[in-house]
């Protein structure tokens, strides 16, 4: 019979056995006897939390794909009050704390809105947050709202056991960074991060003093990777109570970082990604001894704005540089001026302007310049000198600014007038060089020719810009027919962009008696007269000009505006979103009334007598365009130019404002320096396009 098992194989496995008892048997008698009493200790000082992962935000790119935000990973330090307090001396642990942050070229967070130095006093920036911040503490303390500096200050030394042999700086340093961790129980807010995006330099300086209190945050700071569209891009920061109550709901941590202003806040819910949790273990002393994630973070989506970057360096260079050198010519002129004794002619200075460019067939913004502008590289730096900036950088202009269109209000009429039949196409009309039919009730405007233009119809009217023939027109239509148009048109209306904006008003009968009252709020036949040559009370914004002329240049098709192009998943692989163009309105005439608007346009810049002649009278391709002039009650008006191209074919429209920048020719030139970006770009991405089809 033959065995199962072998006697060999059996020795073997109970040999086997034996020897893995035996090893059993003295690591169990290691672990517990050889090294029981320190594994014991270092168990029972092992602390183990679950932690947030921070999931890294969405890039911002423009239309190409260039690159505009992106993240850089940094190292947050955020106050372990809880261990802070378990210490002898805690406001020492928080003095040396401060004081090896700033020495190692970091800075910290205090948000006490007082000054750092005697004389103790509010500063003078105080934020509406800071307000409310220290307020809801004042109460908690039980100080009066009205509580000076001094007070406040006398208050927080004995509240936080300062001691009087600390100077009143080093009490301030402490007293500061004891608020914030102490604002935080009053008003159950995020945590404290205490320095954002610190050096390896202030975290080695503060492992070898021993300092504890504190623990190292591994987290991302919103990278600029351009100097331009500060007003589009916008920022960042973490969460005030406000945003908290909105963001909650979501999901989101009372720490967490959201987008504050501009695309950043736009479109928070694309960039925002999901943190994820990690199981820390810590020994006693606070080392990392073991990190398990429990919950990959899932980075937020890349969003693709419709701007053209380098179209939008160029927009804000040639603004900046015009104004700049206006500003410069000005100030030698009122110089010559003053020393003449003729300091009453003298000319302000440019305050500010606004270039956007658009998509004729999308409807889709190019460029948004605004002048001034500021760096959002240093804006928590440069801030408190922004506020107090007088020009207003800050001010995105091309959205929240309004503006009397002048001129380039004429089209508008001439659609209305053709549309509503008050006008043919060849109807002559003729121009003396004022306009008499009110004379009798002693008004009777002079044209800015006042030679006046002779007789012409409404493509003549257009490329001489003659006042007295669209005061005819807009006399004949009446004020409600003009509001009509401009509204059809989005003038005073909202462009649908996601970003604030001011909708501004065009002028109605309705508008003038909400704003004046008695007889200054009556409705008279030259408050029409003036609203059809684009004055009066109308004031709307660069972006709404700029989508007006658009549907002038495509013959009615009148887009909402959006900044957002299309989403990707992180990591490109998924489309979440790709905009579609969005009618607003589509306004039906005939193609003689389209014909004989678009020929006047083009007239302006390419007949001899047009007013922007000398701009475009050599540029390729052809130009139509508009110039505008419109008084703002100085001795400099503001100017306003607006042009799409190509003409037989129209892709981009163009509409600069200038504050003071007088005649709308003035500012012609700012124009046509985007026009030429704009085409040749196209024809080198054409000429690229077609290289890489060779290839293929």
């Amino acid at each position: 019979m033959k065995r199962l098992i072998s006697p060999g194989r059996l020795a073997f496995f109970v040999m086997l056995m034996f020897v893995l008892l035996g090893l059993y048997i003295t690591t169990l008698y290691k672990l517990q006897v050889v090294d029981g009493d320190r594994n014991y200790e270092a168990s029972t000082n092992s602390i183990m939390t679950k932690e947030p992962v921070i999931a890294a935000r969405g890039n911002i790119l423009d239309r190409y794909g260039r690159l505009l935000v992106s993240n850089r990973n940094c190292n947050n330090l955020v106050i372990n009050s809880d261990e802070i307090f378990a210490q002898d001396n805690p406001n020492a642990v928080i003095l040396e704390l401060c004081n090896t942050v700033t020495s190692n070229g970091d800075t910290y967070i205090d948000e006490l809105p007082i000054t750092k130095t005697t004389p103790f006093k509010y500063v003078d920036n105080m934020t509406d947050l800071q307000k409310a911040r220290l307020d809801a503490w004042l109460k908690a303390n039980g100080l009066d709202t009205d509580a000076t500096a001094v007070e406040v200050m006398a208050k927080m030394r004995s509240r936080y056991d300062i001691d009087a042999n600390y100077t009143a700086e080093q009490m301030r340093i402490i007293a500061g960074v004891r608020y914030e961790i102490n604002i935080r129980y009053i008003i159950n807010t995020s945590d404290y991060i205490f320095a954002e995006d610190v050096s390896i330099n202030t975290i080695t300086a503060l492992m070898e003093a021993n300092i504890r209190g504190f623990d190292v945050q591994v987290s991302y700071i919103r990278e600029y990777n351009t100097q331009y569209a500060a007003n589009i891009l916008g920022y960042t920061g973490l969460m005030d109570e406000t945003e908290y109550k909105t963001y909650k709901s979501q999901g989101y941590p009372m720490n967490a970082t959201v987008g504050k202003d501009g695309a950043e806040l736009a479109f928070e819910k694309y960039l925002h990604g999901t943190d994820g949790e990690a199981a820390v273990t810590r020994t006693s002393t606070g080392v990392v001894t073991n990190t398990v994630y429990t919950k990959e973070p899932e980075p937020g989506d890349q969003v693709y704005l419709t701007i053209d970057i380098e179209l939008q360096a160029v927009a804000e260079s040639a603004l900046s540089t015009f104004i700049q050198d206006m500003n410069t010519q000005r100030k030698v002129d009122n110089q010559t001026l003053i020393s003449n004794g003729e300091k009453d002619k003298t000319v302000p200075l440019i305050t500010g302007g606004s270039v956007v460019a658009v998509d004729v067939k999308t409807g889709e913004p190019l460029c948004m310049a605004s002048y001034p502008t500021f760096n959002l590289a240093t804006l928590s730096d440069d801030y408190s000198k922004l506020v107090a900036d007088t020009d207003a950088p800050l001010f995105n202009r091309s959205l929240l600014g309004t503006y009397a269109p002048g001129s380039t209000f004429k089209p508008c009429i001439a659609l209305a007038g053709l549309s509503e039949g008050v006008i043919g196409v060849n109807t002559p009309y003729t121009c003396t060089g004022q306009f008499t039919k009110y004379e009798y009730a002693g008004y009777a405007p002079f044209c800015w020719n006042k030679s006046g233009h002779g007789e012409e119809n409404i493509t003549q009217a257009i490329t001489h810009s003659c006042n007295c023939f669209f005061w005819n027109v807009g006399d004949l239509l009446g004020i409600d027919r003009i509001d009509k148009y401009a509204a059809a048109l989005g003038m005073g209306e909202s462009t649908g962009i996601e970003l604030p904006e001011n909708v501004g008003q065009v002028s109605s009968p309705a508008y003038k008696a909400s704003t004046q009252s008695g007889q200054d709020a009556e409705w008279f036949a030259g408050d029409t007269l003036q609203t059809a040559i684009g004055q009066s009370l109308t004031g709307v914004t660069p972006l709404q000009i700029a989508r007006y002329i658009a549907a002038i240049a495509n013959s009615g098709t009148v887009y909402n505006c959006s900044i957002l192009k299309s989403v990707s998943s992180y990591d490109y692989s998924e489309s979440v979103y790709e905009r579609k163009p969005d009618v607003y309105n589509q306004i039906k005439a005939d193609k003689t009334i389209w014909d004989a608007i678009h020929t006047g346009m083009y007239g302006v810049a390419n007949d001899p007598s047009g007013t922007a002649y000398s701009t475009f009278w050599d540029f390729t391709p052809k130009v139509a365009a508009k110039t505008g002039t419109t008084q703002t009650g100085t001795t400099a008006n503001d100017a306003v130019f607006v042009c799409y191209a190509p003409y037989d074919d129209p892709e981009i429209a163009v509409a600069v404002v200038v504050e003071k920048g007088g005649a709308g020719a003035n500012v012609a030139a700012i124009a046509r320096q985007i026009l030429q970006y704009y085409f040749n770009f196209e024809q080198s991405t054409q000429q690229i396009e077609s290289e890489l089809t060779l290839l293929q």
